[in-house]
Parts: structure tokens; sequence; C-alpha cells
């Protein structure tokens, strides 16, 4: 029971982050969206996307979180003078790397449906298939994993950092998951804020067309585009609801996470 509470965990707050948060996603994403704010749908269905985030949101984080834990233990056993941070960081890129084969697809979908004008998932999904094929749907993998390897980078070995920091402050005890939470949380807004370049990059990439500069270009490329023609404004847009979006999410993410291997322990102790 034991080995699968990084899955149940990690599922549980993945779940609670993407539901609880999606309106601030929402407009972070047509924040960035090269057709402009207003063009891809302004504060107009909110909660569209919902659904593939949703179901994507338990089993890319629980496949996030059993491969974290898992690569933290193999790499500490065969590499004990390696210091934490690095253990750490290699651990969160192995998790990204599992959990992106899962969250690809469904971010398309959702990103997609976030800046059309009135199309379900489930058309998005059909022209996308009708388009490009299965291949379609894992546009901007590589992309996304040049994101969020660089955040996990950030976030985890900070997370860790901060929770080991407070449980010297308080005298070795462990710290609570309230603590683990708020640690979470300024964790998450400064791999955010540092990141939201890729964050923008990766966004035009999924919401480009068959045939567009955004899907030929690499991510250095796209980000010098970028940075020509829209200046430091382009690639920081939406900036402060991707901040407030993941630092909040942080809080919810890793404390759930937290509070579910506290209680999945507690009822299961010995298995």
């Amino acid at each position: 029971m034991v080995a699968c509470l990084p899955c149940q965990a990690g599922g549980l707050a993945g779940t609670a982050v993407d539901v609880t948060l999606f309106p601030l996603d929402t407009i972070k994403t047509r924040l960035q969206s090269s057709k402009g704010f207003w063009a891809s749908g302004g504060f107009r269905r909110i909660y569209g996307g919902i659904l593939p985030a949703a179901s994507a949101s338990a089993p890319s984080a629980a496949l996030f979180f059993c491969t974290y834990e898992l690569f933290k233990v193999v790499v500490g056993y065969h590499f004990p003078h390696l210091q934490s941070p690095w253990v750490h960081m290699l651990a969160a890129t192995a998790g990204e790397v599992a959990a992106c084969v899962v969250r690809v697809p469904c971010e398309v979908i959702k990103q997609r449906t976030q800046t059309s004008r009135g199309l379900r998932p489930s058309q998005v999904f059909k022209a996308a298939i009708e388009s490009e094929g299965i291949r379609g749907l894992y546009r901007g993998y590589l992309t996304t994993l040049s994101r969020e390897i660089p955040f996990s980078f950030i976030q985890f070995p900070l997370w860790e950092y901060l929770k080991a920091s407070w449980s010297d402050s308080q005298g070795g005890h462990p710290v609570e998951p309230w603590q683990g939470a708020v640690c979470g949380a300024l964790a998450g807004a400064v791999a955010a804020a540092l990141t939201t370049p890729l964050d923008v990059a990766k966004t035009r990439v999924m919401l480009a067309k068959t045939g567009d500069m955004e899907v030929k270009a690499s991510m250095a490329g796209l980000l010098v585009m970028i940075g020509r023609e829209e200046g430091l404004k382009g690639l920081f847009s939406g900036f402060v609801p991707r901040v407030c979006w993941i630092g909040l999410g942080g809080f919810i993410f890793l404390g759930a996470y937290e509070q579910g291997k506290h209680l999945l322990l507690t009822h299961h102790p010995t298995h």
C-alpha cells in the first residue's frame, strides 16, 4: 500500500488544483495567444476545456509523483554522495517525462478549446485528429518538456529546501502539511515567474495551425521571434495570472500531496 502513496496522493492533488484554479489558467492561456485576449474569448466561457483538463489531472499527477519518489530513492541509492538538490532535479525531470505522455494531448485539446469560439472539446479533438492524426495531439511535447524541466529544476529542489529549513528551525520536527503547502506556494511562484517565456512559447506551439511558423521553429527560435516582434511584454504575457495560478496551485497541489500522504499513511501504516 505504501508503494502506491505517491500515485494516490499525487492524483488527488492534481485534480484539486486543476479543477479549482481552472479560470486562472484560461485567462493565462488567452493572454498568451497570438490572437490576443479578447479575440481568444476574453472572459467568456471561462470553464471551456475543463473536461480534458480534469481527465488528465489525476493520471498525470500520479505518474509524476510515483516516478519522482521512485527516482529519489533509486538515484540516492546508486549515487549516495550526490547532493540533495541534484537528486531532486533528476527525479523531477524523470517525473515530467512520464507525466507529459498523458498531460500533453489533454493540454492541446484544453488550450484549443479555451481559445476557440464555442467549440466543444470533442470537436477540437476531432479536428486535431483529422488534420494531423495522433501526432497532432502530441504537438508541443518537446516544447512542453522544455518548459516543465526547467520549472521542476527550480520548484522541487526549492520546495524540498524550504521544507528542510523550516523543519530545522523547529528542532528537526517534520513539517506539517500546511507548512509544506506554504513552501509549495513560494517555490511554485518563483518557478512560474522565471519560466513564463517558456510557457508562452509552449502555448503558441500548441495553438498554432499546421504550417505556421510557430510549429516549425525551435524553442530558442520561437523565443527570439516573440521577443523581436512583441518585446518583453510578449515574452511575459500572462505573467500575473500564471504566477497567481501556480503559486496558489503550489499551495493546494503540494499541500494536498503532503496531506494525502499523511492521511494514507495514518490509515495504512504497515501495509
